[in-house]
């Protein structure tokens, strides 16, 4: 079984991680290679770590160009991906990297992104309860964020299992650069960032704050409040995620562990560290693996979970192609990797 694979957007960072998965995977023929700005230039001069591709010409992103592929990936800035994936055939698998598909609700959307709500489409985060059987045969699906991608992770096992308070979760959270996209800006060249870490969509502004409140109430049953600190690190990628919530009275550690040891005992991809062993972004970078590690503090009666993983891998295209591979009913973990890059 071959597959034909159309990637939008490969000329940023999102789109060409997509591409170096799908260089490797076993069932798929990368068809059209788009962009919008980059458009007629060969792809070994904005991304020459793709040798394979290098020679490949970018192409104009339109809806001519992707239509014909089994799956399309538009790794697209939020408020693009919709028009284009509304005139894409039904039976075409369409994975949406961005944004415009992620939220149920179309007053969260309104408030954080300021345009009309594209509306929800199945959620790619294998992991979480329910997720993976709604991905399958799915022929559109929306990729998380970075952000709650690593958050959910680190706090859906303890919600799912009654025993964590909703109205009091706090996230700080620290990612590399390349989560800012590859456009140009002052505050993100070397002499800005080497050496230093800045927090930034402080106060409850980051876009990505309803979807982790989505996803975590959902678990919860309940609606789930979060308070979330992005913060920026010298890093090129990566995310460490620190969350903390308040534990239910009478629930120990012990309690805690085994319900995220139960959780992610069977997936392949996610995994809680031995005690005493906290996660490193360095250990995930360029794999799909997220690595958590959890504590209990009696005294704030709060669990603390720190959770990393590669935001431009499992936080993006990782998630995408693990996706596609339960859309299409392939095995999960084709062209994907749990062994990092270190140092």
């Amino acid at each position: 079984m071959t597959i034909s694979v159309a990637v939008s957007g490969a000329s940023g960072y999102a789109g060409g991680e997509v591409l170096r998965l799908l260089s490797n995977h076993p069932d798929v023929t990368i068809g059209a290679i788009t962009a919008h700005s980059n458009a007629g230039q060969r792809l070994g001069e904005l991304a020459p770590h793709l040798h394979s591709l290098a020679d490949r010409m970018l192409v104009e992103t339109t809806v001519q160009q992707l239509r014909g592929h089994d799956v399309v990936f538009l790794a697209l800035p939020h408020g693009h991906s919709a028009e284009i994936a509304s005139q894409l055939p039904a039976e075409t698998l369409v994975i949406d990297a961005g944004a415009d598909h992620r939220l149920e609700s179309p007053e969260a959307w309104e408030k954080f992104y300021g345009s009309p709500h594209a509306g929800s489409w199945p959620y790619g985060l294998p992991e979480l309860p329910g997720a993976r059987a709604k991905l399958v045969g799915a022929k559109r699906v929306a990729v998380p964020g970075c952000y709650p991608t690593s958050v959910q992770l680190a706090l859906v096992p303890g919600f799912t299992a009654g025993l964590l308070e909703p109205d009091d979760v706090v996230v700080v959270a620290a990612t590399g650069t390349s989560g800012a996209g590859k456009s140009a800006k002052i505050n993100l060249i070397g002499s800005e960032v080497m050496g230093s870490m800045s927090p930034y969509g402080v106060g409850g502004s980051h876009r990505h704050t309803p979807e982790m409140e989505q996803g975590l109430s959902a678990a919860a049953g309940v609606p789930v409040t979060v308070s979330f600190t992005p913060t920026l690190a010298p890093m090129s990628r990566g995310i460490l995620t620190t969350a903390t919530a308040k534990v239910k009275p009478g629930i120990d550690e012990a309690t805690l562990r085994q319900a995220w040891a139960s959780a992610y005992k069977n997936e392949p991809f996610v995994h809680l560290l031995p005690e005493g062993q906290w996660p490193a972004t360095s250990s995930v970078m360029g794999s799909n693996h997220a690595q958590i590690q959890l504590a209990f503090d009696p005294h704030a009666g709060r669990v603390i979970v720190s959770a990393v993983i590669d935001n431009l891998t499992k936080g993006t295209a990782g998630g995408a192609v693990q996706s596609m591979n339960i859309a299409l009913g392939l095995s999960e973990n084709a062209g994907l990797t749990l062994e990092g890059v270190a140092p």
